[in-house]
């Protein structure tokens, strides 16, 4: 299998350097020169969102809670749809007017460099994590597969996405990302129905699940067996960071026009939906034949290397990894482009020129692509590495991001005080609460409502000041 992938990955990376080939300035490295029809953000868009989480580690959840584990994938399909049809035609508008090529221009923009600049800070520690957890996953689908170690095969998966990606940003990552999702939908497509058919059916499954101990059979075999808090849980984290994600956003500023959004985007997010199935009944079917397991995050690697033939273990293989590099090459999208965009031109050089700010930003995702690597062998768990960014994502992001696309009355100070009060809030109630939150009120969901009625005060306040 290690050579099937070692080839794999040379066809990613030639693609991605003939892509870079068409770069010549800023503009075609972060927007594609605004140039992407609907079929090229639907690919791009699916390959960056069916990542980590959505295959190794949602396989991992429904190995441990079953059939509810269907809410991680669905509830990225969810905020996909509210991106395509809400945030994003509105954030698209702004960024044609205004010239944007990052979430921190919009930022500044809206509110001021104070905004940007907070933000862009809190965004780099939050996405190295998520970096980490595509690369953490590679790892273990290397290890176990192909027999790699697990530090060799983060090390490859790090290399391979940040040379495709320096080499040609946005617009070769667009060409890339349509590979990827073709090698993902022709492996799950195969896989699953192979699966029920000669590995273990749905009866095999219910009878598992009755006969072990270690799992309810009812709730395992249900969508609700995490009950309301755990769906609220994923949701609240979930949702929304499917539609502020600034590597989205930067994705979807890359449109040729507003109804390819809607079309290209919205059918992704439908995509997500059918596909949430797929890696929830891969992993059941894991723990029907593998019940003892140690590391859950290991169901879908032990699946591929021992329950599948060759040849589809091979295609799996190409699937999965096509999954974890794709949406690494979404983060190193936002950090790079954060980077160089938000720190170097508007902090530290604001006279750098076109070409200082595209050799800046590919210096960033060289740097990034590497300290991703050191991230994820330090943090070692995926689904741990995925929820510390979209937590820090959605509690910063949310208020200020949203509401200042519905009006323009609240300033700077708003933005500021809802940020500020954000991650304290979230991490006063995970502790007081060791993670569990108050009933449907999520550490999360604590913060961000204590965000938004921060910035709610703080615009009454100017209000009010105007108004005498």
């Amino acid at each position: 299998m290690i050579f099937v992938l070692l080839a794999y990955s040379g066809l990613l990376v030639a693609i991605g350097l003939l892509g870079a080939r068409r770069v010549r300035r800023s503009g075609d490295f972060y927007v594609a020169s605004r140039s992407l029809p609907a079929p090229l953000l639907f690919s791009t868009f699916l390959a960056a969102n069916l990542g980590a989480g959505s295959t190794v580690g949602v396989a991992g959840f429904a190995y441990v809670d079953g059939l509810s584990a269907w809410w991680w994938v669905a509830s990225a399909g969810f905020g996909s749809l509210l991106l395509a049809f809400w945030i994003g035609p509105r954030i698209y508008r702004a960024a044609c007017r205004h010239d944007l090529l990052t979430v921190g221009d919009y930022l500044e923009q809206r509110y001021d460099p104070r905004v940007r600049l907070i933000t862009a800070g809190l965004l780099w520690l939050g996405s190295l994590a998520i970096l980490a957890g595509q690369l953490i996953a590679l790892g273990f689908i290397l290890k176990v597969a192909a027999g790699i170690p697990t530090h060799w095969g983060i090390a490859l998966g790090g290399i391979i996405v940040t040379i495709y990606f320096t080499a040609g940003g946005l617009l070769s990552t667009a060409w890339v990302n349509l590979v990827q999702v073709c090698v993902k939908a022709a492996g799950f497509g195969i896989a699953l129905p192979w699966a029920l058919t000669h590995a273990a059916s749905w009866r095999d499954i219910s009878d598992a699940a009755a006969r072990h101990t270690s799992v309810n059979p009812d709730a395992y075999l249900s969508l609700s067996g995490i009950g309301a808090g755990g769906i609220a849980g994923y949701a609240i984290i979930l949702v929304p960071a499917f539609f502020v994600s600034p590597g989205l956003l930067q994705k979807l500023y890359g449109a040729r026009r507003e109804s390819a959004i809607r079309r290209g985007v919205g059918l992704q997010g439908l995509a997500l939906l059918l596909y949430s199935a797929f890696p929830v009944l891969l992993g059941m079917i894991a723990f029907t034949l593998y019940p003892d397991l140690e590391n859950p995050e290991l169901a879908l690697p032990t699946l591929l290397s021992a329950g599948f033939p060759f040849w589809l273990g091979a295609l799996m293989l190409a699937a999965i990894f096509s999954a974890e590099v794709s949406s690494a090459d979404a983060v190193l999208f936002m950090l790079s482009t954060s980077f160089a965009r938000d720190f170097y031109q508007k902090r530290l050089r604001p006279d750098a020129g076109d070409k200082a700010l595209l050799r800046v930003t590919r210096i960033t995702a060289a740097t990034a692509g590497l300290a991703g690597i050191a991230v994820a062998l330090w943090l070692g768990s995926i689904l741990k590495a995925l929820l510390v960014f979209y937590s820090l994502l959605v509690v910063t992001l949310f208020v200020p991001l949203v509401a200042g696309l519905h009006s323009t009355r609240p300033k700077a100070s708003a933005a500021l005080a809802s940020i500020a009060v954000a991650v304290p809030a979230t991490l006063a109630v995970h502790l007081l609460t060791n993670g569990k939150g108050f009933g449907l009120i999520t550490p999360v969901a604590a913060g961000i409502l204590t965000s938004a009625l921060a910035f709610a005060a703080k615009a009454a306040e100017r209000t009010r000041v105007a108004s005498v």
